[in-house]
């Protein structure tokens, strides 16, 4: 296993993304690759497929329409929609005309948009009728002119449809340091963050992840479940994959997760990739009988957000042939840490440092811990800075203090490495127990409990105790099997001994029906964690 990982480390030690000093995505990427397939759009009834050239030939007349309404380069445009194709346009769109884009969950309400209107300063919204109501009270309170787009007719609102008939505009290229992206994403603290990207931290940065995590290559065709509005859309729904010269699959759907949709799309529609949530893989296999889990076409799946379950990843190996490859990263990052198709498995792990990143587990003061410490993962910036990294948190300057610290950038997240090199993830800074002076993360205790039969899905938190300062719960949803019951609670607390150090047993267990997830699926652990200690 050393070899390999030496060997590894070996070839990308001279990798290196060349920065040219003026770049654009559409122009210099996206555009060379002409009738390739770039985008399978459906909702299970309708069908629709686009080439880059369609793509280019739309987005590019979009922004001329864009230009005609005063809209241009260093503007924020705010984008509100749902998993429609629309979304991949209208991105391309704004790329063009070097303003910046702003993508956002239909999740979001009128408080939100408002909050957004003013911390981002934003030009232009564009959303659709279904989503309107609530950008317009937002832009009423907000009290400044706001441009309005509309992929709907709507009164009062710019047509989408109209700005389409506009004369087209390519594009021209801008200094690859210039602004690109903005994300607003939850701090330690206080309200939203806006992360700023540059037109290369992940416009091309993210050939990272297209190349070395997800694996693609020009034909393949890859699936990404997540909402538009998070940042990783952005990771393996436009960047990773079209750098690639891979075709985008996307299933518009409203409703709940469901594991049995997943299952039947990954046969129907013949896929090469798939890149899921870890609550994604939990419920198909807790759900779907192994002897259903046979995709003809897929050759590598991988799963992001927050790492997938040791268990989970030998069932599904079991049953499908294949393992399921964890990475990790930010909002702030690309792919920064993966388990890659080359590499002896350890299932669980985070896996090794991407090309183009020096990774390291370090204390408080920057100083590298010894293999097996828990301590801080963080991100060298010196003496040369990644280009997949953010450029800063804007107008934050306490954050940006937090986060880089001499030579490091800190996640602000907890992890260790092991002895071969491997990283294993322990849990956000803030979401780390201390419970009568044990540091328990949460990870590791959700996967001892998903491993009881009763469970199908767990979500573990601090709770406030008077004698142990805090102590281990777990939320836990169950099988169709089991019903609640004080024998049930004692006999999954004695399992999790069993399974790990006995001290991080859950002393709190809830049965709930659901757990609360954002739209792609990821488990919403803060707002379990704020009402524990009543602050929700």
């Amino acid at each position: 296993m050393q070899m390999e990982l030496d060997k590894y480390y070996e070839s990308i030690r001279n990798f290196k993304l060349e920065v040219p000093e003026r770049f654009s995505f559409p122009l210099d990427v996206f555009d060379k690759w002409g009738d390739s397939k770039a985008l399978i759009w459906t909702n299970g009834q309708e069908i629709k497929e686009f080439s880059f050239k369609d793509l280019t030939q739309l987005s590019s007349k979009l922004a001329g329409g864009f230009r005609k309404l005063g809209i241009k380069r260093g503007d924020r445009v705010l984008v509100i929609l749902p998993n429609i194709h629309e979304w991949w346009v209208i991105i391309l769109a704004i790329m063009r005309i070097n303003a910046i884009a702003i993508p956002g969950t239909t999740l979001l309400t009128a408080k939100d948009i408002e909050y957004r209107l003013k911390a981002g300063e934003i030009k232009a919204v564009v959303t659709d009728l279904e989503n309107s109501q609530k950008i317009e009270e937002a832009v009423n309170k907000h009290g400044k002119d706001v441009i309005l787009i509309n992929l709907d007719k709507k009164a009062g609102w710019e047509s989408y449809d109209s700005l389409l008939n506009s004369e087209a505009f390519l594009g021209e290229r801008t200094y690859s340091d210039d602004p690109a992206f903005i994300f607003f994403t939850s701090g330690t603290t206080g309200l939203p963050k806006m992360v700023l990207h540059t037109q290369v931290s992940y416009p091309l940065a993210h050939t990272i992840t297209g190349k070395f995590w997800l694996d693609l290559k020009p034909g393949d065709v890859h699936w990404n479940i997540s909402d538009t509005g998070w940042a990783k859309a952005a990771w393996s729904s436009f960047f990773g994959p079209w750098n690639m010269g891979a075709t985008v699959f996307t299933y518009y759907r409203k409703g709940k997760f469901d594991p049995a949709m997943i299952v039947d799309t990954l046969k129907k529609y013949k896929l090469s990739t798939i890149c899921a949530p870890p609550t994604a893989y939990r419920m198909i296999v807790k759900e779907i009988p192994a002897k259903d889990l046979k995709f003809s076409s897929v050759r590598h799946f991988v799963a992001a957000g927050e790492p997938l379950n040791p268990e989970i990843i030998n069932i599904w190996k079991e049953a499908t042939g294949d393992y399921i490859y964890n990475g990790y990263g930010q909002t702030e990052t690309v792919n920064t840490l993966a388990m890659l198709r080359d590499f002896p498995m350890k299932a669980g792990a985070t896996g090794v440092p991407t090309p183009g990143f020096e990774i390291d587990i370090v204390d408080d003061d920057g100083n590298p811990l010894p293999p097996e410490t828990e301590g801080n993962i963080a991100i060298k910036i010196n003496p040369s800075r990644p280009v997949g990294l953010f450029k800063e948190y804007i107008g934050d300057k306490l954050e940006m203090a937090a986060a880089f610290r001499g030579d490091w950038y800190y996640t602000r997240d907890r992890g260790y490495k092991d002895k071969e090199g491997y990283f294993w993830f322990v849990g956000r800074e803030d979401d780390v127990i201390i419970s009568a002076g044990y540091r328990i993360g949460p990870f590791e205790v959700e996967s001892a409990l998903i491993k009881h039969p009763a469970i199908k899905e767990a979500a573990v938190v601090a709770s406030p105790d008077e004698v142990r300062g805090e102590v281990v719960k777990a939320f836990v949803v169950l099988t169709q099997d089991y019903e609640p019951s004080d024998a049930l609670i004692k006999d999954i607390q004695d399992f999790v001994k069993k399974e790990t150090a006995p001290y991080k047993y859950p002393r709190k267990i809830e049965f709930v029906d659901e757990l609360p997830k954002t739209i792609s699926g990821k488990i919403k652990r803060k707002e379990l964690k704020l009402k524990e200690f009543g602050k929700l």
